[in-house]
């Protein structure tokens, strides 16, 4: 079978088009698996999960001043099934800990988390027995900003930095695909 090449022409505006022939124009050649990641990791919509302090922080960083609208997480989403990051604002109690794991396995695939503060990453001041010393303790983190509370400043860097390794992602995983053996009305068995 003879190979099959393909040219994507991408026209715009300031593409002069003369009949049918087109001058300029562009060609975009690129892996399925980086056109992906760019497109995940520049429409990210996090989950709204303030537990603190570092939840007014957290909502800061949508203000105008900050404006976290310039890498596609403008929208926070009230729910799990609509969101794909979950920011860990604040200090994570032994009570509140089953809610996030549930809310975390709401999440559809792919996920991640950002582990906001000293209070969601190692627990804090707080070393008793009522307040989780860790919120990877309960949910996979990706990214932990630190601070007590971390600036808006330092949430948007921890979102450039959970941007970068969902860039550097890699889809090629293999799938071994076994024949199904069933058996006819005859009694022989059949690969399908």
């Amino acid at each position: 079978m003879p190979r099959r090449i393909e040219t994507l022409t991408f026209h715009d505006s300031a593409t002069p088009v003369i009949g049918d022939i087109e001058k300029g124009g562009s060609v975009l050649v690129t892996s399925l698996d980086s056109l992906l990641n760019w497109a995940r990791s520049n429409s990210l919509w996090p989950l709204t999960f303030g537990l603190a302090c570092c939840a007014i922080e957290m909502m800061s960083t949508v203000a105008a001043r900050f404006d976290i609208a310039r890498f596609g997480s403008e929208a926070f989403r009230a729910t799990p099934r609509q969101a794909d990051v979950m920011i860990i604002a604040g200090r994570l109690s032994k009570k509140m800990a089953p809610v996030l794991r549930q809310i975390y396995d709401q999440m559809p695939e792919p996920k991640w988390v950002i582990s906001m503060g000293a209070c969601a990453s190692t627990g804090g001041v707080y070393n008793n027995y009522a307040i989780v010393q860790g919120a990877d303790q309960v949910v996979p983190v990706d990214v932990y900003v630190p601070g007590c509370p971390p600036s808006p400043d330092a949430l948007i860097y921890g979102v450039i930095k959970l941007q970068e390794k969902i860039r550097k992602r890699k889809y090629n995983t293999l799938i071994e695909i076994h024949p199904r053996r069933i058996e006819n009305p005859e009694g022989q068995e059949i690969t399908i």
